[in-house]
């Protein structure tokens, strides 16, 4: 009867946490990591990476308790130029062979204003690991797709030093400057799938 009566007090503290945390998956088929760089002081490249994994942690009651982690395929940067790529991929710069993933996991969750937040985290590419921070929009409203499916959606966006994280190669301008700049613009969009409850542990059964 001990056993029973414990176990049922243990299952209505933990009742609280269960309803308002859940468990959101990145749908890579349908989000986006992209980074814009200046190319020869004048314009703007884009570029993407292909997402391979994430995962939220949202507590809808206490939004600064949840956490985000997500994973980028480092060889897939695309910037619509074959041979760049072919550079991009190489020693030079993200040397995939070595280092073939992105990551990020957040440290801290911030509320910054209506639908904002600020996502604190560590970042590591190209063997580098440093603290960025994302301003993020959402999540939106969850809706059902017609797969059954429960989603919502994210925006985030940061600025980074690409040196900062061993990324120094570059050639200088006969008319001064370089050829491809330092700073970094990230974005992501991320379609996100609430992941199905765990199924509750039999009780225990009675003595």
């Amino acid at each position: 009867m001990k056993t029973t009566l414990k176990s049922a007090i243990a299952l209505l503290v933990a009742l609280p946490s269960l309803a308002f945390a859940a468990t959101w998956d990145v749908d890579p088929a349908h989000s986006s990591a992209g980074f814009t760089v200046k190319h020869m002081m004048v314009s703007n490249v884009t570029g993407s990476f292909n997402i391979k994994q994430g995962a939220v942690n949202l507590d809808d009651k206490d939004v600064t308790k949840s956490t985000v982690e997500a994973t980028l395929d480092a060889a897939t940067v695309n910037t619509g130029n074959a041979k760049r790529d072919e550079h991009l991929r190489a020693p030079d710069f993200f040397d995939t062979a070595k280092f073939p993933t992105i990551t990020f996991k957040s440290t801290k969750v911030e509320k910054a204003g209506e639908g904002k937040l600020k996502v604190s985290g560590n970042l590591t590419m190209h063997g580098v690991t440093k603290p960025v921070v994302l301003d993020v929009t959402g999540p939106t409203a969850e809706s059902k797709d017609p797969w059954g499916n429960t989603r919502t959606g994210v925006s985030a966006t940061t600025k980074l030093n690409r040196k900062d994280f061993g990324l120094t190669y570059n050639t200088a301008l006969e008319t001064g400057g370089v050829a491809v700049g330092e700073e970094v613009t990230v974005n992501l969009d991320l379609s996100l799938t609430k992941k199905a409850p765990a199924a509750p542990a039999a009780a225990p059964a009675k003595k």
